[in-house]
């Protein structure tokens, strides 16, 4: 067995913390693995484990030895799923997370076109309003809006997503129109409560001055599309991503409302996923095929 073969049988022992579980899912003898480590731990002339009777542990120089190993080992695992995606179609898990009603939207026919030029691909798509862990969840990409922070995940930005201020003609008739942000106290603004922010909007004029002016409303909602609903009932002004009022707006059953202003801070969808130095070909056929497809959008189009 070469060294590459004992250090992936090292690792096992160390997942396990023992010899037996190691060997059991590699499928070798449990004095098999014991005479690999040995061997390994000949190599580097250091003590990896303690071994007792009862368990097994990793010494100081075997935590640090481990850590790079499982890095480099999945390098090489990475590397060797590329080269063969190179020789041959994508293949593979792909199990990515999308905002519900974005997804539903805009993106279903996209991710269905995907899986049929794909068929090697194993997808798994999640459609939720909540923010996933992608690390911990095991995620491979996820979707999200709003404004890019400071992160150790990759972001690649997809395409706009102005928030829209706007309400049915039948409500503007009634209660007027607003003609300055400070106007909005005055009138019912449907409440967002999906998230722990105050009721307030904050906004961007045309000079780039900020500003903000606290709302009050009788209608509250974690959902954008019930939301939606209510503003086209005549409910009341609404403050949502573009996605969700983008078909009420072209037809004219909303209207938008005080269009010199935009909300700040800035918002867009992003592709968000680990940063590895070798990313799958699935995952980057995936987004580039998500870039492609926003460029249709109907606000960016």
């Amino acid at each position: 067995m070469d060294q590459i073969s004992r250090v992936g049988v090292f690792i096992a022992v160390v997942k396990a913390q023992s010899f037996a579980g190691a060997a059991r899912s590699l499928g070798i003898t449990s004095s098999a693995v014991s005479k690999q480590v040995q061997n390994l731990e000949q190599d580097l002339q250091v003590k990896l484990l303690n071994r007792t009777t009862r368990n097994v542990s990793v010494t100081e120089e075997g935590a640090v030895y481990y850590e790079g190993a499982a890095r480099a080992l999945e390098d090489l695992q990475e590397a060797q799923e590329q080269i063969y995606e190179l020789k041959s179609r994508p293949r593979g898990p792909l199990k990515i997370s999308f905002p519900l009603s974005l997804g539903n939207k805009y993106f279903g026919q996209a991710i269905a076109s995907f899986a049929a030029q794909y068929p090697e691909v194993d997808l798994d798509v999640s459609l939720d309003e909540r923010f996933v862990d992608i690390v911990n969840e095991g995620f491979d990409l996820a979707v999200r809006i709003g404004s890019l922070k400071d992160t150790s995940l990759v972001a690649r930005r997809m395409a706009s997503c102005p928030f829209v201020i706007c309400a049915s003609a039948g409500y503007l008739e009634t209660h007027g129109t607003p003609q300055t942000p400070g106007d909005l106290a005055d009138h019912n603004v449907l409440a967002f409560t999906g998230n722990s922010g105050l009721h307030e909007w904050r906004y961007q004029d045309a000079t780039g001055q900020i500003g903000q002016v606290s709302l009050r409303g009788n209608f509250k909602a974690d959902s954008g599309e019930i939301l939606c609903s209510a503003a086209l009932q005549g409910v009341g002004i609404a403050i949502l991503p573009v996605f969700y009022v983008a078909k009420h707006l072209k037809t004219r059953k909303l209207q938008a409302v005080l269009p010199d202003y935009v909300t700040s801070p800035k918002r867009d969808i992003y592709a968000v996923f680990q940063p590895n130095r070798f990313q799958s070909t699935r995952l980057r056929l995936f987004v580039d095929h998500l870039v492609s497809t926003s460029k249709q959008l109907p606000w960016e189009s």
